[in-house]
């Protein structure tokens, strides 16, 4: 049952998520202590937990700091970037190609990308929610499956 817990707190874990959990899990699995689809689950439950809280706070936070004397200029530019750059997204790609992209982004595991900096960057482009939300758990899965892959191929951390 620790093995379920360790798994599940690393794919909560920016950066590491579930790309990294799903790799733990798989060495678990081959060692016989746990079950890998069940691990799989819980992985993505893992990863997904955080993502409504980020896309709620993370445009309410810019706008917080925006006006703060340290912060201030850093989160004006995230916010005017984000926002003129949804405009032009939106403009070239329409709601379904944000949603293919934004499900890429999440679902292809290269460093740098995942749920927490989808959600984040969703959220700075304003997007909507449950759009956001479809997008990062279909990303979420995808990265899952391939990382599961990699796991039961032999590429292990444990």
């Amino acid at each position: 049952m620790l093995h379920y817990l360790i798994v599940f707190l690393i794919s909560m874990v920016p950066l590491i998520e579930l790309r990294g959990a799903v790799v733990v899990a798989a060495g678990f699995a081959k060692q016989g202590l746990m079950n890998l689809t069940l691990a799989y689950f819980i992985c993505v439950l893992g990863n997904m937990l955080p993502v409504p809280i980020i896309y709620l706070f993370a445009r309410k936070v810019l706008v917080w700091g925006a006006d703060k004397p340290v912060i201030g200029k850093f989160f004006t530019f995230c916010l005017k970037k984000g926002e003129s750059g949804g405009r032009k997204l939106q403009e070239k790609a329409g709601e379904k190609g944000i949603f293919l992209a934004l499900l890429l982004f999440v679902g292809i595991p290269i460093p740098g990308t995942g749920a927490w900096t989808g959600t984040l960057a969703a959220s700075i482009l304003d997007m909507d929610f449950k759009t956001t939300i479809k997008a990062v758990i279909l990303g979420v899965f995808l990265a899952g499956i391939i990382m599961m892959t990699l796991g039961y191929l032999g590429f292990s951390v444990v």
